[in-house]
């Protein structure tokens, strides 16, 4: 069948009511729809109308329905088109020119597009070039108040205060930008050329809300989202700056406080994507860097807790085999059998050096890492399956499926963890969020691990809402790579 045309000015928010009507359509059983999904869907052709009004149908699927009738193999590339019949730069190009804005501080720049392009800048899903899926947020506030905020400033009056220091470079201001650029990008030959020609840099503070030295930037976490990035050779750029004096235990004051530069490093997805994480945190204890300002298992807890409630399992265990005790939910979480099972009386009640709220977060990320038999053994002593959880009221359940551990989700279906319950952030069901890590949100995107863990969460009457899987949603197109993907289109019972 011969493509349709495309008329001379079209009207993408038509179509895109069209694919809604679509979808409608598809639910009544409508015959003359179950044609035009057989003609135009390649994993749907050839299914009766019975079998295609109990398939999968989402809005994505209408969409790419409608773009393959126009002759085109994805929305996106229908999308592009029809934006370029309208004389409309690329989206792709208009996400760049608003991120070098925020960047660069140009507010009439940002303020243009924010007139020209609001819509899509306000609702996103956000386009970004910055590290470990951080972005600019320009969903609040005019041009200025964005910079300001992304800037980590209180005001326009601030950014605007050290635009003007950055004018000359040889300020104290323009210096310390400059060595902090340096850190971030790895640049060796300047820092040292900078740090020599001022040693008072090393101990000096950034302006902005942060306060950091530069040091914490190292840790690439806490500051403003374009710096934070880890050079492969992070720890080199630590060590001249510890060679030059800098306090190892600087504090700074994003996050609440207190921040030193082991707890951002140990917290942070950029030293981890670098590869490096662990040779930082080494050099870093290695210089002495403490681990928090309490002593002992405490401290050493605290901060592989905030690594598990960060996504760094990893780094947990790092620090767990070389921590001097572990407190309950830091042994959960590190799946230490043997030190948890300490924290309870023979007949199963918790003592008194731990508490329920230990024993619910290690819950947590026991479910998370996959500490199945920690999770086991936490059921029988009565931790409930249902509860709701950190850190959006997910289940145990949510957080095995995100994490991708079968043997964890067998565990607690065995256990009557209920299979649909959603989440109180984001309405998510467990199936919805190991598609969603599977698909690109989780640290192990695309681990054929899902595979087993959907399969599992399917035989059990796990559903998950159409919405989810919307191209729009999360900023991640599910729907279109479960239908590119016949294992998962298999685990999902959509068949191949």
């Amino acid at each position: 069948m011969a493509a349709r045309a495309l008329p001379a000015r079209p009207n993408l928010e038509q179509y895109k009511k069209q694919a809604k009507e679509l979808v409608k359509a598809w639910k009544t059983g409508d015959s003359v729809t179950l044609t035009r999904i057989r003609e135009h869907h390649p994993h749907l052709s050839g299914r009766s109308d019975a079998d295609l009004r109990r398939a999968r149908f989402t809005l994505a699927d209408a969409q790419f329905i409608i773009a393959r009738e126009h002759g085109f193999d994805s929305w996106p590339k229908f999308a592009a088109q029809i934006g370029s019949m309208m004389g409309q730069a690329p989206s792709s190009e208009i996400w760049k020119l608003a991120e070098r804005a925020v960047v660069g501080g140009d507010a009439s720049t940002l303020d243009a597009l924010l007139r020209d392009h609001g819509e899509m800048l306000r609702t996103g899903p956000v386009q970004s070039t910055w590290w470990g899926g951080l972005a600019p947020d320009y969903s609040v506030g005019d041009a200025r108040a964005i910079i300001a905020r992304e800037h980590h400033f209180e005001s326009w009056d601030q950014f605007e205060s050290l635009a003007e220091a950055l004018k000359d470079p040889s300020s104290p201001a323009a210096q310390f930008e400059a060595a902090v650029d340096a850190i971030v990008t790895g640049d060796v030959a300047t820092l040292e050329r900078l740090i020599h020609a001022n040693l008072d840099l090393i101990r000096a503070r950034s302006t902005r809300t942060h306060h950091s030295t530069l040091l914490h930037y190292v840790g690439a976490n806490g500051v403003e989202g374009f710096r934070q990035r880890t050079p492969k050779n992070a720890v080199r750029i630590a060590e001249i700056l510890l060679n030059a004096d800098a306090d190892v235990d600087a504090k700074a004051d994003m996050y609440g406080g207190g921040s030193t530069t082991l707890g951002l490093v140990a917290t942070s997805i950029h030293p981890v994507t670098a590869g490096v994480q662990e040779d930082l945190m080494s050099f870093l204890l290695a210089r002495g860097a403490s681990v928090g300002t309490a002593k002992g298992t405490e401290a050493w807890s605290s901060l592989i807790n905030g690594c598990h409630a960060n996504g760094r399992g990893k780094a947990a265990q790092f620090l767990a085999e070389r921590a001097p005790g572990l407190d309950l939910e830091a042994a959960a979480g590190v799946g230490r059998l043997d030190v948890v099972k300490t924290f309870f009386t023979p007949d199963g009640k918790l003592r008194e050096n731990a508490t329920e709220q230990q024993m619910k977060d290690g819950f947590t990320w026991a479910c998370e890492y996959g500490r199945t038999e920690v999770v086991d053994f936490l059921l029988h002593r009565g931790m409930d399956a249902a509860a709701k959880l950190r850190h959006h009221g997910q289940t145990g359940l949510h957080w095995a499926g995100y994490g991708g551990h079968a043997d964890t989700v067998r565990v607690l279906l065995q256990r009557q963890a209920p299979v649909n319950a959603k989440d109180d952030a984001f309405g998510g069901t467990p199936l919805g969020w190991a598609l969603y890590a599977w698909g690109g949100g989780g640290p192990d995107a695309g681990s054929d691990r899902y595979y087993a863990v959907v399969n599992l969460l399917v035989a059990a009457g796990a559903t998950v809402e159409e919405e989810w899987l919307a191209e729009t949603e999360r900023g991640l197109p599910l729907a279109k790579k479960i239908r590119e993907d016949a294992r998962m289109r298999a685990a999902l019972g959509a068949g191949s």
